[in-house]
């Protein structure tokens, strides 16, 4: 669609941070772009010296996915909604247990807020990853997890798992009896994404551009398929760049307030 040849290159470290702080060094002329994932908005908050600042150094190109979460319990326990979970909590504290898939994660800052806005205190296991977790969850050992909800929902078709609650604005089609948190009485909607940005000097009519050639893409049914196999869930309708850059930057006051409230740290 552009008419120019498309190199991705990696750059690990600190949780995306590295590639970042090197993007927004970058040229602004769109050549470099960055494609990253939620904790983009979260690291200036958990991490030193972080080498970047989301609001004042990028401009949103496009928001190509969303990974919604969910609060998981093992099929054989006795929560059987959220409410239930609240309720354990007040009564036991800090026996109640939930796991994320790593510390400042979105996962734990999810838990975060339900444990700040439910006026609760849970006890944090963090892990590798939500496949890691599952052992750990269906045997009781934590009492729920707070993982990816596009990898766990078929263990909740399956029975294995029950549903209590799910992140974001509005519930999902394949969980559509599954309450979202606001629902619950969790005053808080922020999901996981996966989005591109730029380096915030890039002039409007180029960002534009690429907004088109990148929501043109995602729109794509094999680019679609990609991002639902990879535990996501496709934006519809799509996000034109300044919509875009307006939601993610909303979202970095909502994680700092999380990880100030939360006292939340990465050594």
């Amino acid at each position: 669609m552009l008419g120019k040849p498309v190199i991705v290159d990696n750059k690990p470290g600190a949780g995306g941070a590295l590639g970042a702080a090197e993007v927004a060094r970058a040229t602004a002329d769109g050549y470099t772009l960055l494609m990253t994932a939620g904790a983009f908005v979260i690291a200036p908050s958990v991490l030193a010296n972080v080498g970047y600042d989301p609001a004042r150094d990028f401009t949103g190109v496009s928001q190509v996915a969303i990974v919604p979460l969910i609060v998981l319990t093992r099929s054989e326990g006795p929560l059987n909604t959220f409410a239930d979970l609240i309720a354990l909590a007040k009564k036991d504290g800090e026996k109640v247990s939930f796991a994320s898939f790593g510390n400042a994660t979105p996962s734990h800052l999810v838990g975060t807020a339900i444990q700040l806005r439910g006026g609760i205190k849970m006890t944090h296991v963090p892990y590798k990853g939500g496949m890691q977790a599952m052992p750990d969850i269906l045997s009781g050992v934590v009492t729920v997890g707070i993982l990816d909800a596009v990898s766990m929902t078929p263990f909740v078709k399956q029975g294995r798992l029950k549903a209590l609650a799910v992140t974001g604005p509005k519930r999902l089609p394949a969980l559509a009896d599954t309450p979202t948190l606001v629902e619950s009485g969790i005053s808080f909607d922020a999901v996981g994404w996966h989005g591109v940005f730029a380096p915030a000097a890039v002039p409007p009519v180029i960002v534009r551009r690429l907004n088109e050639a990148f929501n043109k893409a995602a729109a794509r049914p094999e680019v679609r398929e990609r991002i639902v196999n990879g535990g996501s869930t496709p934006i519809e309708p799509p996000y034109t760049a300044e919509e875009w850059t307006k939601q993610y930057r909303r979202e970095i006051g909502q994680w700092a307030e999380l990880v100030r409230a939360g006292g939340i740290k990465v050594e």
